[in-house]
């Protein structure tokens, strides 16, 4: 066998031995992730996924049941017998509260630090449907074809609620949208309806200056 001939077969057999090797390595390794991955550590750190098997208690249950004897922030409101920060309802449960309750205040600091959370939280959640100035035509309103109306809400109906009327619609949902009560914190949802309350003056400032000034 010439030189030649060797060199040739011993290159074709070590580049069909690197050939199979990485496909050796590559079965069954497919991923969804891109090859290159900044901070990969963030993506894969430890932690139980629901209803698995814990190594670390001895019941070797993931899904931990609270401490006994603990309760939420709205639960511990409720029991403190504050209903109409939790509902947004009269106690005796005869109707809504007129105005966002001082308690939801006291909750953000003051009432200029509630109306800058509630434009915050407003433009996050409330933004993409009723727009930043609250016509009712935001992005998703505008652009999904056959969405359904999205309500102005400085339309009269809305501006003459009470104020627990429309914390309970964020709280509870109407119509096609969903409760945002997981999403929103009690303290946000005041903030937020105290924001739109000022949305809505601000509004009716510009169309008509001679307007009267809404009761505190």
């Amino acid at each position: 066998m010439s030189m030649q001939r060797f060199a040739l077969l011993t290159t074709t057999c070590i580049a069909a031995g690197a050939l199979g090797l990485g496909l050796t390595g590559c079965r069954e390794d497919m991923s969804p992730d891109p090859p290159v991955q900044i901070q990969r550590n963030m993506m894969h750190q430890e932690r139980y996924n629901s209803q698995s098997y814990s190594e670390y208690f001895d019941d070797h249950r993931t899904m931990r049941t609270p401490v006994e004897g603990t309760m939420s922030q709205e639960q511990w409101d409720r029991a403190r017998g504050d209903e109409e920060l939790i509902s947004g309802r009269l106690a005796d449960n005869s109707g809504f509260v007129m105005t966002v309750p001082p308690s939801a205040i006291a909750l953000s600091g003051d009432y200029a630090k509630a109306l800058a959370r509630g434009q915050e939280r407003f433009n996050i959640y409330c933004a993409p449907c009723h727009s930043r100035t609250g016509d009712g035509k935001g992005m998703v309103a505008r652009v999904q074809n056959g969405f359904a109306k999205v309500t102005s809400l400085h339309d009269k109906t809305v501006r003459e609620m009470p104020d627990g009327q429309l914390y309970a619609t964020i709280t509870n949902g109407v119509r096609v949208m969903p409760s945002y009560a997981a999403q929103i914190p009690l303290a946000d949802r005041w903030a937020i309806v105290a924001y739109v309350r000022a949305l809505e003056l601000s509004q009716v400032s510009q169309a008509d200056p001679s307007h009267v000034e809404p009761k505190k």
